[in-house]
């Protein structure tokens, strides 16, 4: 396998940069998630790896080798899209051994020995007779990734290649790619907007928005740590609750909302956000804050609870019998040794485990 290394890596169109001074460094037999909303850049990035798109300014070196300019199919990467784009009139088989037979000179034996080896490895040996339209969307999906694990390449990249599986079968396929990524030692760069994806797969997570890298790091320094408003909130499922309060004379925050001041033990002053996670907040009667329940959401064991704090909401991940009903009042605590404090006017972290 290989790094990867993007040192100061932009991309623009007719002028306009959609892609900022991306540095990123990829270890070897790494599984790195590119994560983010739609259009922040997170695909443009991968097409600039895999030599789809021309890099406008900045330098891509695979192995420690300059290959910013270099054809894609000499890059020694491979990649798997979210189309699959399997030929439709080819058997399992035969789309993925018809590029080694294109760009190779290797032997037919050699050839068939490295399709039957990745067919055992993926369980989709008794597919390979099948043409596409005979197989479901999780069995193309694997022929698609049969079809880059034949090449035996440096680099596997992956452009979002389960958001057209339905829930269960994409629960299913990110087991799969994990093992596949622990037993091979893969390099591996894997593009989505689903955090989940992100951090059930990732050895690390790059964060994006607007063309910009937000924060690199392993998937729960990330959501404990969050680096500003917009890792916080895109990071977790439900998302960080943010309350807005007012810092004053020896650290102390305050809200309307609050039963006291709370002491950060920092000299902050003017206007802060506090960020806590859902399950870091529990119902009480006599809650560090009240507020007024929105909404009650029961799914199996769990509830997830919505609270006005005067004008901020914030979400409550609890236990469905200590879930509080619409309308009603309730008083709520959280942990203050694991709350997050922002700037308010930048939305950077200022300090984690007050």
């Amino acid at each position: 396998m290989a790094t990867v290394q993007l040192i100061n890596v932009s991309k623009s169109y007719d002028k306009v940069e959609t892609v900022h001074d991306i540095n990123l460094n990829i270890e070897d037999k790494e599984f790195m998630v590119l994560v983010g909303p739609s259009g922040c850049g997170k695909s443009t990035t991968l097409r600039m790896i895999a030599g789809l798109e021309d890099i406008t300014s900045g330098q891509l070196l695979i192995d420690g080798r300059d290959v910013t300019d270099v054809a894609p199919q000499k890059r020694d990467i491979a990649m798997v899209f979210q189309s699959y784009a399997l030929y439709p009139h080819m058997t399992a088989y035969n789309n993925m051994a018809f590029g080694l037979r294109k760009t190779t000179t290797l032997a037919k034996s050699e050839i068939d020995r490295r399709v039957r080896e990745a067919a055992e490895i993926l369980h989709i040996t008794d597919l390979l007779e099948r043409r596409p339209k005979a197989l479901s969307g999780g069995e193309r999906q694997r022929v698609a990734i049969g079809r880059a694990l034949v090449r035996q390449p440096k680099v596997f990249l992956f452009d979002e290649p389960l958001s057209n599986l339905d829930a269960k079968l994409r629960n299913r396929m990110r087991g799969e790619l994990k093992r596949l990524h622990q037993e091979l030692g893969l390099t591996v760069i894997y593009v989505t907007h689903d955090q989940i994806e992100a951090m059930t797969l990732g050895t690390r997570v790059a964060t994006m928005s607007k063309g910009h890298l937000q924060q690199v790091g392993a998937p729960m320094d990330i959501y404990m740590n969050p680096a500003n408003t917009f890792v916080a909130t895109f990071i977790g499922s439900p998302e960080m609750s943010l309350v807005h309060c007012r810092a004053g004379a020896g650290g102390l925050i305050g809200h309307p909302s609050f039963n006291a001041e709370i002491q950060t033990g920092q000299p902050l002053a003017g206007d802060v956000i506090l960020g806590v996670r859902p399950e870091e907040f529990s119902f009480s009667a006599r809650g560090m804050a009240r507020g007024r329940v929105e909404r009650a959401e029961l799914i199996g064991a769990e509830a997830i609870v919505e609270v006005m704090l005067d004008k901020d909401r914030i979400t409550v991940r609890s236990p469905v019998s200590d879930a509080p009903k619409p309308g009603s009042d309730v008083g709520v605590n959280f942990d203050m040794r694991r709350a997050r404090l922002f700037d308010a006017r930048n939305g950077q972290a200022i300090a984690s485990g007050i």
